[in-house]
């Protein structure tokens, strides 16, 4: 089984994804300050953290699963991923408190800007018949999910190595107070929406 050298190459693809940081300081801050007429520079939306959570229900029978997934998981944020368990116990899904459900991690910062940088870039434009994404994606405070239906469109994640084809959910969280707003934030980065 492969090492996690997430940590080792980490600085290198941190250097490389700086660009999207810097296009928001120098271009898209001053563009939203006009359009939203605000007049305080730090009432500007901004991203505030990029969560990415996968679920892995079978994790609870065969607990090799996690150390599969964690490998490449770790990978595409460059940090280590934590394990989610279960709050409560539900019979249906033969589920106890306590066993791992999934995964998680909460990117801030440099990584955050990378890992978006290459979602949109990269990503986003790999996704089969993408027509761009959905409005009704954004909640009321103008925060960004969206659903990946395989992980196998990830640069890091080597489609030999992968047992299964899982989904994952990325939560973008913004500090607007609208949907407008965080619209507006994400299509100066870059984000391609439905029109």
């Amino acid at each position: 089984m492969r090492k996690l050298g997430y940590v080792k190459n980490a600085g290198r693809r941190l250097k490389q994804m700086q660009r999207l940081k810097e296009k928001y300081l120098n271009e898209v801050q001053q563009k939203l300050q006009e359009e939203l007429d605000l007049k305080n520079k730090l009432a500007v939306p901004r991203i505030e953290k990029i969560v990415i959570s996968i679920g892995l229900g079978e994790a609870k029978d065969n607990s090799s699963v996690l150390e599969k997934v964690k490998v490449y998981f770790a990978e595409l944020g460059g940090q280590s991923p934590v394990i989610t368990k279960a709050k409560k116990s539900i019979a249906s899904f033969k589920v106890s408190i306590g066993q791992p459900i999934g995964m998680m991690m909460t990117l801030r910062g440099t990584r955050m800007y990378a890992f978006l940088d290459k979602l949109i870039n990269i990503v986003l434009p790999k996704v089969r018949d993408f027509k761009g994404i959905s409005q009704n994606s954004f909640d009321a405070q103008g925060n960004l999910n969206i659903g990946l239906k395989e992980q196998t469109i990830f640069p890091e994640v080597d489609y030999k190595s992968v047992d299964k084809t899982r989904g994952l959910a990325v939560t973008i969280t913004t500090t607007a107070k609208t949907k407008e707003a965080g619209k507006k934030l994400l299509e100066g980065l870059g984000m391609p929406f439905r029109s």
